[in-house]
């Protein structure tokens, strides 16, 4: 899909946050990846898959103390989780992972 027919498919807000999460989909998580500058791999794919089932069955995102404790424990990163979610998205967790996760911008958040 071009660029000018995806922003016109999904709305965003000003700082390009989905305004509807249910608007999200692999596509759309590509398109917004490609704004930050991040190449999604196996690893942000698991960590978006995380994200988008927890706001499935909560109806709110994932606090980055799940994600982390997520990649501790199920992608096998220890104590080293911390960390490996940072290098996946360097420019923050609401910057970025919530970002192409598709949810909508946090106004208050605890960044682990």
């Amino acid at each position: 899909m071009s660029e000018a027919k995806q922003k016109a498919a999904v709305r965003t807000d000003e700082e390009g946050y989905l305004v509807d999460p249910t608007d999200w989909s692999p596509q759309v998580a590509e398109w917004l990846a490609g704004h930050e500058s991040v190449e999604l791999t196996d690893e942000h794919w698991a960590v978006l898959r995380f994200m988008r089932e927890y706001y499935d069955e909560h109806q709110i995102p994932a606090d980055a103390r799940f994600v982390i404790r997520f990649l501790a424990k199920e992608r096998g990163k220890g104590d080293d989780a911390r960390d490996a979610l940072f290098a996946l998205f360097p420019y923050g967790y609401v910057k970025q992972a919530c970002k192409i996760a598709g949810m909508r911008k946090p106004r208050v958040w605890s960044t682990g």
